[in-house]
């Protein structure tokens, strides 16, 4: 474990998978409409959380940062897991929680919108977790954040009073209106508590009218919040009129700084980002709320909350930002990258191979073997085919296969409506490789190869795909994430489908008592010939 305070900040909060879909206008009840292209067709998977995107946005800016707390071992925890090793976001997680956290986030074409959250494991945090499992972790750090969002409010109050006692300074950002947190998230006696153990409290308007209706402006409402909690300060987002801050030795506002909005999701995350890193390089509250500013409008600019591309919002931020120069240290990533990036990628398969072994089916397996004892059986053969690089899996596992004593050919998916599906007969096996399981050239190949009479296995990344749902049979090979800078060409799917079949072909080798007299007849030469002849 590092040593003390060697994060400029840890948070426990909401870690969301924000599932955006772009609309003409926010409908009402009983109405219908067309839904625009977010540019990756109708629905957009992003980054999300106010915790999580805040810290994303202070990891952007050079901010040494962790997250502790709760998620599942499921898809949209290891894409959001993914994020955070992206932006070097160092992580305290518990993999208990039944399902991650995900939001539906509709966005019309104004940058307005309107979120239906389904809180999932962050709601499943304990006071007993926070103290029991994340103490330390928080001692590490110079400033602790939580929020009242989707947390329960009993774990924020441990996760503050952990801070407090080992002299911490603590920032609370009051995401929604306490009507709408209660009783969901705790009783107004726990909220009062959080409330008032808050150092530095980021209330949104909204909210902050909740405890002062009658207040003129944003600056009356931090007045009278700081007034009612004791805070140090109080920072009152106010949405594109900026913000107000009522703090010893400044009281006013500073205006937002003016750009074109995409989506104001995240506005207030990305603002409080800022003022992490503004508080840790010690600058002056309005100063201070320049550069939160500048977070917050660099947001606004984009669709989704979390800066995907830090550098290109790290230098966006510093150019609307209109205070002091700024000495931000290098982003997480990038002095680690040129060694450290291919154990980061080892790592990504590592994990994502472990949770795939968790939830594999032994019965799916037997069912494939199944098939292809039945076929050979029935004189018939078995053909492997994939495009793109599970054409290279497909033809790794070809010669896997018959030199485990199951006879198998290389298909070429791309020939096979060419002439080249006369390879196949009826009564064969045709295994078939695909990670998304939507590839066009495979699925004319396919029905190709069904008409001509061959049983179908699907080697597959998606579970609901066109390729799992028209297989006879399908085994999971689904991962979140790939590894490498970008997440994008395949490395971690690969493995997983090389280890899927691999595991096929023991499990098909084991049926037929395969021994080392017929490895070796397959196998004469070189070293694993040698060693199957005199074992």
């Amino acid at each position: 474990m590092s040593a003390l305070g060697d994060l400029a900040a840890v948070g426990i909060g909401s870690m969301v998978l924000d599932r955006i879909v772009r609309v003409p206008r926010i409908l009402g009840a009983d109405e219908k409409g067309i839904v625009h292209d977010t540019g990756s067709g109708p629905v957009r998977d992003c980054v999300g959380g106010v915790v999580l995107n805040h810290l994303g946005w202070a990891a952007a800016l050079g901010l040494p940062v962790g997250i502790f707390g709760t998620q599942a071992d499921d898809a949209e925890g290891r894409f959001l897991r993914a994020a955070m090793d992206r932006l070097g976001i160092e992580r305290h997680i518990g993999l208990d929680g039944a399902a991650s956290s995900v939001a539906q986030i509709f966005v019309d074409d104004e940058g307005d919108r309107a979120i239906y959250m389904a809180p999932g494991a962050t709601s499943d945090v304990t006071a007993d977790d926070v103290r029991a499992r994340h103490a330390e972790f928080i001692r590490r750090a110079r400033r602790l954040t939580t929020e009242v969002s989707q947390l329960p409010l009993a774990a924020a109050r441990e996760a503050l009073a952990v801070a407090h006692e080992a002299g911490i300074p603590t920032l609370v950002d009051l995401d929604v209106p306490p009507d709408d947190a209660l009783p969901g998230l705790g009783d107004a006696e726990t909220l009062d508590a959080v409330l008032r153990a808050a150092d530095v409290l980021k209330p949104s308007k909204a909210a902050a009218r909740h405890f002062a209706p009658d207040a003129e402006d944003a600056l009356a409402l931090a007045r009278a919040l700081r007034a009612r909690f004791g805070c140090a300060a109080v920072v009152v987002t106010d949405g594109e009129a900026g913000c107000a801050i009522a703090a010893d030795g400044f009281e006013g506002g500073i205006p937002a700084c003016k750009v074109e909005v995409e989506d104001t999701t995240g506005a207030g995350d990305a603002f409080l980002g800022g003022l992490l890193v503004a508080l840790d390089a010690g600058l002056g509250w309005e100063d201070a709320a320049r550069l939160a500013n500048a977070c917050g409008a660099a947001c606004v600019e984009r669709l989704g909350a979390f800066p995907e591309d830090p550098a290109a919002a790290r230098a966006r931020v510093l150019e609307l930002y209109d205070g002091p120069a700024l000495e931000l240290a290098a982003l997480a990533f990038g002095p680690r990258a040129r060694g450290e990036a291919a154990l980061a990628a080892f790592d990504v398969a590592l994990e994502e191979l472990a949770s795939l072994r968790r939830r594999s089916d032994p019965g799916a397996f037997a069912a494939a073997a199944e098939r292809i004892r039945a076929a050979e059986a029935a004189g018939g053969r078995v053909h492997v085919t994939g495009i793109g690089k599970p054409e290279h899996v497909a033809r790794y596992a070809a010669g896997l296969l018959a030199s485990t004593g199951t006879p198998a050919v290389f298909l070429h998916a791309t020939e096979a409506i060419h002439g080249g599906a006369g390879q196949v007969l009826a009564g064969d096996v045709v295994i078939a490789i695909s990670n998304s399981g939507e590839t066009a050239e495979l699925k004319a190949a396919l029905d190709c190869v069904r008409a001509l009479g061959a049983c179908v296995i699907a080697v597959v990344g998606a579970a609901d795909s066109w390729l799992a749902r028209h297989a006879d049979c399908a085994l999971d090979a689904g991962v979140a994430r790939e590894g490498g800078g970008l997440g994008l060409a395949p490395r971690a799917s690969v493995a997983a489908e090389v280890l899927v079949l691999a595991a096929l072909s023991a499990l098909l080798e084991e049926d037929r008592g395969f021994s080392n007299e017929d490895y070796h007849a397959r196998h004469p030469a070189g070293e694993l010939g040698r060693r199957s002849r005199d074992t």
